[in-house]
């Protein structure tokens, strides 16, 4: 009975190994497979991350390699003029300074050379607008007509906006604001024809004969002047205390509808005190390059300033500043009160 026991234990046990070693190898054969579809789907991952992260690469490298164009030249540079030297290195391929008060020449560059005004255009603008003694607390809405379409440039004074005549002005000769200066134009009276014929007559009234313009805010290249034109308009606009004033503001703030908007002035000088500067405008646009015309006190002497035509942001700025230095530097001397053109020239660097 006790052998019977053991030879049947022996049978169950036999079979019972037998039935583990099937589970086994039926579990074994279940784990490989799901293994191997695991190290499937992580190579398939790390591959999706691989193109991902070579497409971002090369996304990055098109974007780093994509060819950059080269900035429009001005008149300036396709006349030539940047090729002239002078002894103060300006940046500018115009420039012309003139003791106010005696019309001696101290410093020229091409002053007859005639080039795209940019926003020094404004300035006419200006001086047409004050002098037609228009009442300067009229509003004046900003329609469609206003809007840029020569370059596409922006403006805060948005289609329905609703200024006085003076605040237009104000933002038109201290933050050279397009829009602004276009609707004074538009509401001169007789409309926008008549308004820059006006210009071109005032120009032509002042002497200024190389001087064109065909809008109000210098936004066309066929605005065009001459460094000796542009330093007899801020002469005579100097006299005008308004455009002194509006100039030469350093910020102002206009309520637009809920909004109340902040303008500042587009030349930093007006707030530097090592300048005094009586009557300033900035302009640019890509075919006039960067332009700037002054009236300031230097070493005793009222000094008009005209740059156009600069290469960089800041190098109307710098251009100033040197023609500044170098009239200080030298000797200080009763100033001279003949009205001769003779170019005093400044000592080569």
């Amino acid at each position: 009975m006790c052998i019977a026991f053991f030879a049947n234990l022996g049978y169950d046990l036999k079979r019972l190994i037998l039935n583990l070693g099937l589970l086994a190898a039926l579990g074994l054969a279940c784990w490989i497979p799901a293994q191997a579809a695991t190290k499937q789907s992580n190579t398939a991952k790390q591959s999706v991350y691989k193109k991902s992260a070579g497409k971002s690469q090369v996304t990055r490298k098109r974007a780093l390699a994509r060819p950059v164009i080269a900035e429009k030249p001005t008149f300036g540079q396709l006349a030539g003029l940047h090729g002239a030297v002078d002894a103060l290195a300006l940046k500018s391929s115009v420039a012309l300074v003139v003791d106010q008060d005696t019309h001696e020449v101290l410093f020229k560059k091409n002053e007859l050379a005639v080039l795209p005004i940019a926003s020094i255009t404004k300035l006419m603008t200006g001086l047409l607008v004050s002098e037609a003694k228009l009442p300067m607390d009229e509003a004046i809405t900003i329609t469609q007509s206003d809007v840029d379409t020569e370059k596409g440039s922006s403006s805060r004074l948005k289609v329905g906006a609703t200024l006085s005549r003076g605040e237009l002005l104000h933002l038109a000769l201290m933050s050279s604001e397009n829009r602004a200066a276009h609707a004074l134009g538009r509401s001169y009276p007789g409309g926008l024809p008549v308004f820059v014929d006006a210009m071109n007559s005032r120009a032509r009234a002042l002497g200024m004969l190389d001087t064109s313009y065909v809008e109000p805010t210098g936004l066309s290249s066929r605005n065009q002047s001459s460094a000796r034109d542009l330093a007899t308009l801020v002469n005579f606009a100097h006299g005008d205390p308004t455009l002194r004033e509006l100039s030469t503001s350093t910020g102002y703030q206009v309520a637009v509808g809920s909004k109340t908007l902040q303008y500042n002035n587009t030349n930093r000088l007006v707030k530097n005190p090592a300048w005094e500067i009586g009557l300033q405008k900035t302009g640019y646009i890509s075919e006039a390059g960067q332009c700037l015309v002054m009236q300031a006190k230097v070493a005793g002497r009222k000094l008009i300033m005209v740059f156009l035509d600069s290469k960089g942001k800041l190098s109307r700025l710098g251009d100033a500043e040197r023609v500044k230095h170098w009239v200080e530097s030298i000797a200080p001397v009763t100033p001279p009160v003949s009205t001769s053109l003779a170019v005093t020239k400044p000592p080569v660097s």
